[in-house]
């Protein structure tokens, strides 16, 4: 029976690595209908594609009737669009000819959703992520996001030639985009191509990873360079907060016990390790005085750190993704290898209880917005760990779902209104990462990105009618309220009737500039602690 067993599994890795060349490399060309011949394999034809040359400028667009929700105010009023820009919000407006008409009556208007966390063609783990930017960007205009911002990884060490890389990856691009930079050595060419990223290039975030010990992770000694360097270029800081030491030992532990299945990996990296790092994070930035973002809050264990230096005064941001939110663990110990290893990603999904409290945090204001960690790999790249949840490519879906899941999860059970839906989708990103009130808001001069979204139209959630290149969903069979109907991206309607319009290359990069407001006041705090030092102390030198 060993021997047989032995032979049959050299088998089944043998056509799983042919499969997953095979998934490398799909047969689209960038002329053919890229998004509707991979979803049509799912059962739904129903999108259109235009080339860059064909796509039609934007339109004249009037939506009458709707409830116009901002962050801070909301209002029944008509909203007129023309050039791709927000030309008036007011009741009973009066339009010329050649202007197509949206009645939004009974119907939520509000700015589209900005997704602050996801990763788009991305090489990771042996694998890249399946979703490109036109397949990703696609799946999030059906969904109510007109624009994300993806993470840079740097080539080799370089910033520059990182940056180059995605943007050609984003030149198939479908709607409108911005760049976070990942930090993963430290010199000082570092330090000069940050200057040139955040001055040049539109840059205004850079992310340090506390995890992945031997390729991302950063020590504490790299960690404090970089703070220093964000706080002098007005960039922000963000970390992915574990002890990727910790974790590596956790790893170890469970192979040695023989756990080497995807419940290995939550086991591997609990909770205490994501609240351990999260508090040294915030200590460390503290002690620079630089605003720090923590990404992908996961625990409550993470979430009370933030909490306890928020109250403090501490200048710190915490992003929930809606996996956590909205899903725990107990899918992870399936014995389906195929069903459970799609729920793998970093930090883990967490037990029941967790997500609760999460949701909690954003009701209350210890947490301020919402991303996704959109990073998708199929099931014959999560295979490549089927003896090792170690090489299982860490990832979930989740830019399409995100504002169904979270009107649902937040607004329709009555957590929070409909102004914080907005604040925590759209809005407050745009502020943290100073592109408001150009994006984030229904304003007279605002970019005409839009969603509008009925409350009383049901969703439901599947691999087979989603727009992700990805042949598993983790929140399939999920059912809720509120539907997002139309979708209009840079003055276009891309998204109406279930259909989708989209070209490559219609989107735009949104450069970000450094010194957003979560900066103001930093140079007063560090006044006041220079005064509080009482030295240096004058003395007098003993004389021989």
């Amino acid at each position: 029976m060993g021997g047989n067993f032995i032979g049959t599994q050299t088998v089944i890795h043998f056509s799983l690595f042919v499969v997953l060349l095979l998934s490398f490399f799909p047969p689209i060309t960038e002329s053919s209908n890229q998004f509707c011949e991979a979803g049509t394999s799912y059962g739904y034809p129903d999108c259109g594609i235009s080339s860059s040359s064909q796509w039609s400028s934007p339109s004249k667009i009037l939506i009458k009737g709707g409830t116009v929700v901002n962050a801070h105010h909301q209002e029944i009023a008509d909203v007129y669009v023309e050039d791709g820009i927000i030309v008036a919000v007011k009741p009973n407006l009066k339009v010329g000819s050649n202007v197509t008409v949206l009645d939004a009556t009974g119907k939520f208007v509000m700015p589209g959703g900005i997704d602050p966390h996801a990763h788009l063609a991305m090489e990771f783990m042996g694998s890249r992520s399946i979703d490109d930017f036109f397949s990703g960007q696609s799946a999030a205009l059906a969904g109510g996001t007109t624009m994300h911002i993806d993470f840079v990884i740097p080539t080799n060490g370089s910033l520059s030639a990182g940056f180059e890389a995605y943007v050609e990856k984003a030149k198939k691009s479908c709607m409108d985009y911005g760049f976070h930079m990942a930090i993963t050595k430290w010199d000082e060419s570092v330090s000069r191509e940050m200057e040139i990223m955040v001055k040049e290039k539109g840059i205004n975030s850079f992310k340090f990873f506390l995890a992945y010990k031997g390729s991302f992770m950063v020590n504490d000694e790299l960690l404090l360079e970089g703070l220093k360097k964000c706080k002098s270029l007005g960039a922000l800081a963000m970390v992915h907060a574990e002890n990727g030491d910790a974790v590596f030992e956790g790893q170890k532990r469970m192979i040695e016990l023989g756990i080497t299945g995807p419940e290995g990996h939550a086991l591997s990296r609990p909770p205490a390790l994501e609240g351990e790092a999260t508090a040294r994070a915030i200590r460390l930035a503290g002690f620079v005085n630089t605003p720090l973002y923590v990404v992908h809050v996961m625990s409550i264990d993470a979430m009370e750190e933030i909490a306890k230096a928020r109250k403090s005064g501490q200048r710190v941001t915490g992003e929930a993704v809606v996996s956590g939110l909205v899903l725990d663990d107990s899918r992870l110990w399936d014995p389906d290898f195929t069903t459970a290893a799609k729920f793998v990603m970093s930090p883990p999904i967490r037990s029941l209880g967790h997500g609760k409290a999460l949701q909690g945090g954003l009701s209350t204001g210890v947490l301020q917005l919402i991303g996704t960690d959109h990073c998708t790999f199929n099931s014959t790249q999560k295979a490549l760990g089927i003896d090792d949840f170690r090489k299982i490519p860490n990832g979930v879906n989740g830019i399409e779902e995100r504002m169904h899941l979270v009107w649902d999860t937040m607004v329709e059970s009555g957590q929070i209104p409909v102004t914080d839906y907005v604040r925590l989708t759209s809005t407050e990103c745009a502020r943290i990462f100073n592109i408001y009130p150009r994006k984030g808001a229904i304003l007279v001069g605002s970019d005409a990105d839009i969603i509008i979204l009925n409350p009383n139209s049901s969703f439901e959630i599947s691999a087979s009618t989603h727009r992700s290149r990805t042949d598993t969903n983790v929140y399939e069979g999920r059912r809720g309220k509120g539907r997002v109907e139309v979708t209009i991206a840079g003055g276009r309607i891309v998204w109406e009737n279930g259909r989708l319009e989209v070209a490559p290359g219609s989107g735009k990069y949104i450069e970000m500039p450094p010194f957003g407001y979560i900066f103001d006041g930093i140079d007063k705090a560090d006044a006041k602690y220079l005064s509080s030092l009482r030295a240096p102390v004058k003395r007098f030198k003993a004389t021989s």
